[in-house]
């Protein structure tokens, strides 16, 4: 599977993404933003797992983000349970290379898209630490819209922080 966009295309991850994924995601700047299950550093034996951590998910949830067929980023979705099983969280991330050129914006109307057709979801969502302003505009360029601020409730490096919440919901 591939959706080629016109800034990066859409694919499962696969073996002999490894090297390409440390590159990118071994970054402070990346990591900050994300929660703390996504490593810090990010080594060759953690892309490793994450590689085969999606070949084994079924059904895929997880997609690489792709420049001239090598994996620059990630996105996914984390479907909810329970009374929230038609709703899922989005999250992705992008190498700081590749920051500021519209790729995110793309792959995320094109994940959201993607993750309408092929799940049973009526809403999509994503929480932004209140500091990345430009993930925040991401989510509203891509649709997304604001619902609230959630006073305290995330915590990274040690410091308590409001989470912006964002969703898309199925028209």
């Amino acid at each position: 599977m591939e959706i080629k966009l016109r800034t990066c295309a859409l694919r499962y991850w696969r073996r002999g993404d490894e090297a390409s994924l440390v590159r990118h995601a071994d970054n402070y700047q990346i990591w900050r933003s994300l929660r703390d299950r996504f490593p810090h550093p990010y080594t060759s034996n953690d892309a490793r797992k994450w590689i085969e951590h999606t070949l084994a998910e079924d059904p895929p949830l997880n997609l690489a983000i792709t420049i001239n067929h090598e994996a620059v980023g990630g996105i996914g979705i984390i479907p909810g349970s329970d009374i929230h099983h038609r709703s899922a969280e989005i999250g992705y991330w992008l190498g700081e290379a590749y920051w500021g050129r519209g790729i995110v914006t793309e792959a995320v109307k094109a994940a959201s898209q993607w993750a309408f057709e092929n799940y049973d979801l009526n809403r999509l969502w994503a929480g932004v630490f209140e500091y990345n302003a430009a993930s925040a505009r991401v989510l509203v360029k891509a649709g997304f819209k604001f619902e609230a601020r959630l006073r305290g409730a995330a915590t990274k490096e040690g410091r308590t922080l409001d989470e912006l919440l964002y969703a898309l919901v199925r028209e």
